[in-house]
């Protein structure tokens, strides 16, 4: 926290605090200490250029000394946060942070009922501010939307999911971006077989370096936004996992050794019978089974070598039996236990490991699984968000520590073809991604050495909050696959403030496109302009018009016909580029008469002659 920062306001009795009363008309108030409202002020302040108070629990919990610390980058004064401190959330403190005057609230804390309960008592106080509500569970977010009205609620985790899918599985595998009328996706260009299909173009990614967003000219981007014509891509089936064998058994390393042991025994007891007694082999292993299972009467009328034989074989016999039965027992009840957990039961290979199973690993899991990716599941918490969902959905699920090779091997990482870890602290990912490099390091050094097919190359995707982390971890380790959840959210939560809903978002590397519609506002400065005049490299690309009056979407964005204030513009953007868009397609104060585009002039035709 820097020298000058302003100090944070607690809650008096009465009054407001002074930087809001100072005439913060219109701002916006985030509730929340953790990443996504420490991202969502700073986008709020940078990309928005607008006010924001900020309620937190503790100066001294989560991010809250770190936002109280914000600076917005062209440094004005007027835009740093004011910082309220309240323990719990009131109407007191809704007033004192200046509800009436705000613009919009948002409600972004980690528990879905802490924040429908804080929504509730907002719409109390406030009957007509606009809320925008962090909730993980779907089913209840429709309900609050519905009955609190002017709410728009959004999951972080949802926003996010789909740039950690698109980072495991690869640049080439397409995103789908779902429209109300039409589907979408975000794929390399070269699997575009018809050029009529591609609406625009969102990156140059092949160059060795960051990618370029919506570059100039449009056909040097080599990943491309495109319509999906026929029917709508399906998931790949899953295979089917083959119900654990009796066989199997065999395959744990203290019973083969007990067994070989045993067999070896009566094998040499066999041959050694055979010989001393002179008969044939198959009478020496009828004598030998008898022998060793059911005992054998005393002969003293035998050699000395055929009784210490006999005697060898009745000691094996009397430990095999409650040896083998021990081991087998406790191999079906450990595979019964594996089995009730939903652990994996048998090696698998070309899967995505899933490492903490929070609310974005609830995520993560699901999609994956809806795209038939075959998945196994890791967390420490049994009680986890996810790990009942896993179970549900028939994924394999440890409930382990993933800082141990043992539980990496376990979930066959040695064979995955990515390794996707989420949990919340940044230092145990990297340490967790580290390890099962190592691990797969050994894998396939073993592999190589017998002989065998070596394991897939591993691809790791880390969840990392700090970009400069993230850009070290780079450098020295080789891990350049990271993706920030609340990176990747902020932007759809700060243009919810402002009431324009951003659809959905594409990621490319660790940076964020948002696809979002945007009405023409009455009076606005681009009613009657033309699309063309849109579009800017490197921040907006128009990618279709919705007309108003007669409900149609252009997808051939046309040339020479004016926006009206009936249209809306589906449009991709870079977070500066929709800001800006925005701006300049708000409503005017008074705005002048509705004035219909004119059709385009046909070609002249000779007037049909009257019969």
């Amino acid at each position: 926290m820097s020298g000058d920062s302003p100090p944070a306001a607690q809650v008096p009795e009465t009054g407001v605090p002074e930087a809001v009363e100072r005439g913060r008309v219109g701002h916006f108030i985030v509730w929340g200490d953790n990443p996504l409202a420490r991202r969502l002020v700073a986008e709020l302040m940078d990309t928005y250029h607008a006010p924001v108070t900020v309620i937190v629990g503790s100066m001294s919990a989560g991010q809250a000394p770190e936002i109280a610390g914000l600076r917005p980058e062209n440094d004005d004064p007027t835009l740093r946060p004011v910082v309220v401190v309240a323990p719990r959330l009131n109407e007191e403190v809704l007033r004192y942070a200046g509800i009436d005057r705000a613009a919009a609230l948002a409600l972004v804390g980690r528990d879905d009922i802490d924040n429908v309960d804080a929504a509730m008592m907002t719409r109390e106080v406030s009957p007509t501010v606009r809320i925008v509500v962090r909730i993980f569970n779907p089913i209840l977010g429709e309900g609050v939307a519905a009955m609190l009205g002017d709410c728009d609620v959004l999951s972080g985790s949802e926003i996010a999911a789909p740039a950690f899918v698109a980072a495991a599985l690869g640049d080439d595998t397409p995103r789908y971006i779902r429209l109300p009328d039409e589907l979408l996706m975000a794929v390399n260009r070269e699997r575009i077989t018809d050029p009529d299909d591609i609406l625009c173009g969102l990156a140059v990614t092949g160059s060795g370096t960051d990618p370029v967003t919506l570059p100039e000219p449009d056909d040097t981007a080599d990943l491309v936004l495109a319509r999906v014509t026929g029917r709508q891509p399906r998931p790949v089936p899953r295979r089917r996992r083959r119900p654990l064998r009796t066989t199997r058994l065999l395959l744990d390393r203290k019973l083969r050794l007990a067994l070989g042991t045993v067999a070896g025994l009566l094998l040499t007891g066999t041959l050694t019978l055979s010989v001393l007694r002179d008969i044939s082999f198959w009478q020496a292993v009828y004598l030998t089974a008898v022998t060793t299972l059911g005992g054998a009467d005393a002969d003293l009328e035998g050699s000395a070598a055929e009784q210490a034989v006999q005697l060898v074989l009745v000691l094996a016999g009397v430990a095999l039996i409650p040896a083998v039965t021990v081991l087998l027992v406790g191999l079906v009840v450990n595979v019964r236990l594996a089995l009730a957990a939903g652990e994996l039961t048998e090696p698998i290979a070309n899967h995505v490991v899933v490492v903490g199973l929070g609310n974005i690993g609830t995520r993560v899991i699901e999609e994956l699984h809806a795209l038939g990716i075959e998945v196994v599941a890791i967390d420490r918490a049994a009680d986890a968000r996810g790990v009942q969902v896993a179970r549900d959905l028939g994924i394999p699920v440890l409930v382990r520590n993933a800082n141990s090779a043992e539980t990496l091997r376990a979930a066959s990482v040695q064979t995955c073809r990515a390794l996707v870890i989420l949990c919340r602290d940044d230092v145990t990912n990297l340490e967790t991604a580290l390890l099962a490099r190592s691990v797969h390091r050994t894998a396939l050094e073993s592999a190589g050495s017998a002989g065998a097919e070596k394991p897939v190359p591993l691809r790791v995707v880390l969840r990392l909050f700090d970009e400069e982390f993230a850009g070290r971890i780079k450098r020295s380790f080789g891990i350049d696959i990271s993706r920030s959840v609340s990176y990747l959210a902020a932007p759809a939560f700060a243009a919810a403030l402002l009431g324009r809903g951003v659809i959905d978002t594409v990621s490319v590397g660790r940076r964020v496109l948002l696809v979002a519609e945007i009405p023409v506002g009455a009076g606005s400065a681009i009613e009657g302009e033309f699309c063309p005049e849109i579009s800017r490299p490197h921040e907006v690309r128009i990618i279709a018009v919705r007309t108003g009056r007669i409900g149609q979407t252009l997808w051939s964005v046309p040339d020479r016909r004016p926006l009206v204030r009936t249209d809306r513009l589906l449009v991709v953007a870079t977070r500066a580029g929709l800001a800006a868009l925005l701006a300049r397609a708000a409503p005017s104060a008074n705005p002048p008469p509705l004035v219909e585009p004119r059709p385009l002039p046909l070609l002249a035709q000779p007037r049909p002659k009257p019969f």
